[in-house]
């Protein structure tokens, strides 16, 4: 598509982000660059120098449900629909700007949803389900099928890179420079600005230079898919440190931990790290004993780590005591990885109640304040801190029906361990109040105890993850046995740990299909020939190693409770550590994804591929 005689799909397409502006039409909608320090400095200053190319396919986010909704458009002008998404308040929002409805005459339920992974947080068939109720007065319901799933929606990008990167004789990386260009589908809007902010992030590189190239295509409109762009660029980024290890006979876990970014490294994309952690997740890799296994033959372990923004934004939540002294907690985010169970224990570590004490729930359009998708890994941090604010409005709420209760001033009572108790014995001599108690005097103190909790977050802090894993590679068929694999993530404090662990685990299964199996296969026609999980490989149990996830505990002193987002990073390192690993295995060096057994068989065969 960006060939000078490619066809053009818009006419009147120019390239943003060049100067002077051309004029020429052209299927690159964007190009961007973001550059620190002296390139050439770096460079002259290195001891050995790689580049190399990559490709990767496009994959699919794999969520098992499709996209479904039923809408109901009343005769006053009300509607009403449930949806499978990420974010019902912008299926609100875009379909009343569609169909011609306020918003307040619009209300969207969240339905339990059977997997998003970033691909349901756009929104595809609501506003045709509504505009089909208006026309015909009937309940609409539109499920796609896996066949419009797999070609209508939104997969990743594929990507064609060239990453450069330079490195002394004791490790010190000096100059890295990617061009990273990915396909966009139908329309502008790529993750290639991420992958470019991304590549690099895990490292103190005083020289950097990224490139991207929006590019649309004759494919379907990329969607996001867990931390978009990152793991992309990751898979090149971390392929080439990996050469250069070989290069100068470093171990590369030693070498990424002589480059750790740390609080105060300058970032490509302007401000200096405000927060740590990456260092830790390298060091738990160094301590793990099962780094030090001896492997056999054809076997090979691979290194790699991986980087998130992580997200905040707009959240909102409802917390209101019922008189049985029960405590609901209703947020506007979907729940697609446990967010109910850390938004309940939240809600109970600052009430200082049992977790059984509390029901969380997703609440509808019209329940709790404007909350935006769950994606970017935001809402155990950006919904968390509404949480706790209405909390802590509802326990100064308790503390004046006390002070009323005990005829003293409001700063007189303290509240403590779940209980409302004078400050100082000076107040008086009064037995505490439990928060059971409160409530059940609730209406002879002033009514119904609830409050809201409405933030626009800001202060979140980056995942960082590192990852190894041992492989065998089957020399005569191609075929890749993952043996085990071991991945660390800073997650600033575990709300939930065994959640934590499985988001990991999910995000690295996901990176496994990713290197091994998954792409999208078009015909010479340009139809899509594996339209469907038959042909369309997803991992299995029986493709898996047991995964072990390392929490690693950096806390984010800007929540209440430590929290950093922890559901994107976990995706960014295996495709690289799994090609780092084959390397290790075969000898030779696997450029584009996915890894299958004929490109794996082809790579053994093939002798002129001499980088390791």
């Amino acid at each position: 598509a960006m060939a000078e005689d490619a066809p053009l799909l818009f006419e009147d397409m120019t390239t943003r982000g060049v100067e002077p502006a051309p004029t020429k039409p052209s299927n690159v909608s964007k190009k961007m660059e973001f550059k620190i320090g002296d390139l050439d400095a770096g460079f002259a200053a290195a001891d050995e120098v790689v580049e190399k190319e990559f490709k990767t396919a496009t994959v699919h986010q794999g969520y098992i449900e499709p996209h479904a909704c039923l809408a109901r458009y009343d005769s006053d002008g009300q509607g009403e629909i449930w949806s499978s998404s990420q974010g019902h308040f912008v299926v609100r929002n875009l379909t009343a700007k569609l169909v011609g409805m306020k918003l307040s005459d619009l209300r969207v339920h969240p339905a339990e949803i059977g997997g998003g992974f970033g691909g349901k947080t756009v929104v595809y068939v609501e506003p045709v389900a509504m505009a089909l109720s208006k026309k015909c007065g009937h309940p609409v319901r539109i499920t796609m099928s896996r066949e419009d799933v797999f070609k209508a929606s939104g997969p990743t990008s594929g990507s064609s890179m060239k990453v450069k990167m330079g490195i002394k004789k004791d490790g010190t990386i000096t100059a890295a420079e990617g061009i990273f260009k990915f396909q966009a589908g139908a329309f502008p809007g790529s993750p290639v600005m991420n992958a470019c902010l991304c590549a690099f992030a895990p490292y103190s590189i005083e020289n950097q230079h990224s490139i991207g190239y929006d590019v649309v295509c004759n494919r379907p409109k990329a969607a996001a898919y867990r931390a978009p762009g990152s793991p992309i660029s990751a898979f090149a980024v971390e392929s080439v440190i990996d050469i250069l290890c070989k290069k100068i006979g470093k171990d590369p876990l030693e070498v990424r931990m002589k480059n750790a970014a740390d609080v105060g490294t300058n970032m490509i994309f302007g401000p200096k790290l405000a927060h740590g952690g990456y260092k830790e997740t390298v060091q738990a890799c160094m301590d793990h004993p099962a780094y030090k296994i001896k492997l056999g033959p054809n076997q090979g372990r691979g290194v790699a780590s991986g980087y998130w923004f992580n997200g905040a934004g707009e959240s909102g939540a409802t917390v209101y005591i019922n008189n049985d002294g029960t405590v609901t907690v209703s947020t506007g985010s979907v729940d697609v990885g446990g967010s109910r169970a850390s938004m309940a224990l939240m809600a109970a570590e600052t009430f200082g109640v049992p977790y059984d004490q509390i029901r969380a729930i997703v609440g509808d359009t019209t329940a709790v304040p404007y909350t935006h998708v769950t994606g970017g890994s935001r809402v155990t941090y950006a919904t968390g801190i509404a949480v706790v604010e209405a909390a802590k409005k509802c326990i100064d709420e308790l503390r004046k029906r006390a002070a009323m209760i005990w005829d003293v001033d409001v700063e007189g009572v303290i509240w403590e361990d779940g209980q409302a108790k004078p400050a100082s014995t000076n107040v008086g001599d009064f037995d505490p109040l439990s928060l059971r108690e409160l409530a059940a005097k609730a209406a002879a103190t002033g009514g119904p105890v609830g409050a809201t909790g409405s933030v626009n977050a800001g202060g979140q802090a980056p995942g960082f993850s590192t990852q190894f894993c041992d492989v065998e590679v089957d020399p005569e068929t191609g075929k890749v046995t993952i043996l085990r694999f071991i991945a660390a993530q800073d997650v600033g404090k575990a709300i939930h740990p065994s959640y934590v662990e499985g988001q990991i685990q999910g995000g690295v299964v996901q990176g496994i299909g990713w290197a091994l199996n998954e792409e999208y296969i078009y015909n010479d026609k340009g139809q899509l020939d594996n339209a469907g999980f038959l042909d369309y490989r997803i991992p299995v149990a029986s493709d898996l190693p047991t995964i072990e996830a390392v929490i690693v505990e950096v806390p984010n002193e800007n929540h209440p409770f430590g929290v950093k987002g922890v559901g994107e990073v976990n995706i960014c390192p295996p495709m690289a550590a799994i090609a780092n690993a084959i390397a290790a295995a075969v000898g030779r060096r696997m450029d584009s994804l996915p890894m299958s057994p004929p490109k794996v068989l082809d790579a053994i065969e093939n002798r002129k591929q001499t980088e390791l």
